[in-house]
């Protein structure tokens, strides 16, 4: 059974799920993922979702606020390649997007990158649009930014 696992940043299995998520990253964008590891710091204000099938890790995400209770930005999402194709990471979005709400946020943004067409595919299957590049994405020809009224 899967269990969605409300913690903090500081939790070592977010961490060891974000390690798996940037070595991906790293192949999938080889030329230019180094000028994306600033974008990808996780600090105390950011709200972990972890995704458990038993002791199994499935996948992570989080939302960090970027205006007091008006905007998240949902970043780090993550599932682990023999759990994908099975709602984990829609479960996962909708999770974070139930925790913004809980905690009376109104909108969530996110990037994704042109070399994640599933990711962009199932962003857009959750009601996600896409829109202009936000900072600090503005001029990463790359990066896609969605955005989705909660």
């Amino acid at each position: 059974m899967m269990t969605y696992i409300r913690t903090s940043s500081t939790d070592p299995d977010f961490h060891k799920l974000i390690i798996d998520l940037d070595k991906e990253l790293w192949e999938r964008y080889p030329d230019i993922q180094q000028n994306f590891a600033p974008f990808n710091f996780v600090d105390d204000s950011f709200r972990v979702i972890v995704a458990k099938e038993g002791e199994a890790l499935a996948g992570c995400g989080c939302f960090r606020p970027m205006k007091e209770k008006v905007v998240v930005e949902i970043k780090r999402m993550y599932v682990i390649p023999s759990f994908r194709g099975k709602g984990v990471g829609k479960m996962i979005l909708r999770k974070l997007e139930q925790w913004a709400t809980d905690e009376g946020f109104v909108q969530a943004k996110l990037e994704t990158g042109i070399n994640q067409p599933e990711a962009i595919a199932a962003y857009e299957k959750s009601g996600y649009a896409r829109i202009p590049n936000f900072d600090p994405y503005v001029n990463i020809e790359e990066s896609i930014c969605m955005m989705k009224y909660l």
